[in-house]
């Protein structure tokens, strides 16, 4: 696995001064004693308020230093990727925060962040400072485990001792109210793939169809191997586990989180999948989806729930300095709007019949589809050698509907003819031709003459498209065959359409459509240009005087 660092030892120590530079407001700073000390803190901290501090290992971005600021953690003490902060940090941290209303540690249920807090706690103590201390044990991996692990639910304990410590609330309230709060929590996480750590080997121990089902947030290994599924069935099985741990009655928080590397599509998809499933009539609250407690470029995602009261409701709603912190949300169901009916005047006119329509636009189809092939091969030059299936699709599609079309009425069948290549044909050329036919058949519905009207469909098409002459399209072979009909007749149209495609050869470079994005000289004329020649060659002998 690829990664972006300059040197191991530097990765957090950068990272941190990327984020302080970066934060933009101001009210951040970081500890003297950096880099070995490695904590982000309140700048504008009122030390008669209780202090919030959190911590643990780098890795899990944006926790921890994210979430410092006004209504969360006053201080976030930061260690190595996946190892606790020191002691010595930890306790200049509560240093640096600590006045008379004293301070809360919130720690996750690991070794190193126990025995490190523990030990900066007693410490502290011994200064006179008065520290409480909680631990968060959310994850229901292991049921059976006596010291479960503190995983993504920690954060809604940073929220609630953030609003409280906010509000004025004293040490021994926040401490308690906190405590409950972690009993009420549960989390489960799931993944398709470990993390790596950046100048580390990795050794991938996923295979290429199953997951793992309770893994931890350091790339610690699994509870139990899972296969892969769709994503329905696989929170679906996170969902009957996880309210097999909810009290029946009771409103929940759900935080939906990004264990790294899950698109954002993804984490859309799996967010409606959680909505859906059995935990979706106890959710009132959701956070996320979103990056909030990582595991660097795991491939997954975890879910928490914490049982709500009022003052926990309140805490969770209530705003915060972080951006890091994605606000909380009541659920909702997705509100639709009526699609809106086509404008008065705008009818599907009944299929009508005039045979020499009939006869020009079975001859323009009929000469399209006997060019895929040698359109296709001119395409194949610059792009991807579809041009001619592409248009020849259009063109069947038109004579499949010939007999509903309103032959009779130009205007009502120029529309019918756009609307037909917009849904059918696809690609660009199928959208550019929609609009051409689009707007011609608006000019012909206002009077226009015919080769007016075509002009007029021309400038719409070359003003979204952006196609101009000596770009090397079809416009180039398009546009002065219009004109040219336009002023003198079939006759000039076919010799102007075809001086036009043949001069595409002879242009170096494209400066539209996908052949604009090939380097050399293409010595080939433009399919586009080349199609239009053809046709107005076809129509000019159909109606070529006997």
């Amino acid at each position: 696995m690829k990664h972006f660092f300059n040197r191991k030892d530097t990765i957090v120590t950068e990272a941190l001064d990327g984020f302080l530079a970066t934060a933009g407001s101001g009210t951040l700073a970081r500890l003297d004693g950096y880099p070995e000390i490695k904590v982000v803190l309140r700048a504008d901290w009122d030390k008669t308020k209780v202090a919030v501090v959190s911590g643990g290992g780098a890795g899990h971005e944006p926790s921890h230093a994210g979430f410092v600021g006004a209504g969360m953690l006053t201080a976030a003490v930061s260690g190595e990727i996946f190892a606790s902060p020191s002691v010595e940090a930890v306790l200049a941290a509560i240093r640096a925060t600590t006045g008379p209303a004293g301070c809360l540690l919130v720690v996750k249920n690991y070794t190193g962040d126990r025995l490190n807090f523990g030990l900066a706690a007693e410490k502290a103590r011994a200064e006179g400072l008065a520290v409480e201390m909680v631990i968060v044990a959310d994850d229901i991996a292991l049921p059976d485990i006596a010291q479960p692990r503190g995983v993504a639910g920690t954060l809604f304990v940073h929220k609630i001792a953030g609003h409280l410590s906010e509000s004025g609330h004293d040490l021994a309230s926040l401490a308690a109210a906190a405590r409950m709060a972690a009993k009420d929590i549960v989390s489960l996480g799931i993944s398709l793939s470990s993390c790596s750590i950046p100048g580390q080997a990795r050794e991938e121990r996923f295979g290429a169809n199953d997951g793992e089902l309770g893994l931890g947030i350091h790339g610690e290994p699994g509870v139990e191997r899972i296969a892969l599924q769709s994503a329905g069935a696989l929170v679906a099985i996170m969902a009957e586990r996880l309210a097999a741990r909810l009290d029946t009655g009771s409103r929940y928080a759900l935080l939906i989180n990004n264990l790294g590397s899950v698109p954002p599509v993804e984490m859309g998809l799996i967010a409606n999948a959680v909505l859906s499933s059995s935990l979706a009539k106890a959710v009132a609250l959701v956070i996320g989806p979103g990056h909030l407690m990582t595991a660097l470029n795991m491939n997954g995602f975890s879910l928490s729930l914490i049982k709500l009261d009022a003052e926990r409701e309140k805490a969770l709603l209530s705003p915060v300095g972080p951006h890091a912190w994605l606000p909380a949300k009541p659920v909702r169901q997705p509100v639709v709007v009526a699609v809106s009916k086509p404008a008065i005047g705008v009818t599907t006119r009944p299929a009508s019949r005039d045979a020499a329509a009939e006869r020009l636009i079975k001859a323009v189809c009929q000469m399209l589809i006997s060019l895929e092939e040698p359109l296709n091969a001119l395409d194949a030059k610059a792009g991807d050698g579809d041009t001619g299936s592409t248009v020849a699709t259009g063109a069947r599609s038109i004579l499949e509907r010939i007999d509903t079309l309103p032959l009779a009425d130009k205007a009502a069948t120029a529309a019918a003819i756009g609307d037909t290549l917009g849904t059918s044909m696809g690609g660009s050329s199928g959208v550019l031709l929609s609009i051409f036919f689009t707007a011609a058949s608006q000019s012909l519905g206002a009077g226009a003459p015919l080769g007016k009207a075509l002009l007029a469909g021309l400038d719409r098409m070359t003003f979204y498209g952006g196609a101009r002459i000596g770009d090397r399209t079809m416009v180039d072979a398009l546009e002065p065959a219009l004109k040219a009909l336009d002023a003198s007749g079939l006759e000039a149209a076919a010799k102007a359409a075809r001086l036009g495609a043949d001069a595409t050869a002879a242009m170096q470079k494209a400066k539209a459509g996908r052949s604009a994005y090939i380097g050399r000289q293409l010595d080939a004329a433009d399919p586009g240009a080349f199609a239009v020649a053809e046709v107005f060659a076809a129509v000019a002998a159909l109606f070529a005087p006997a």
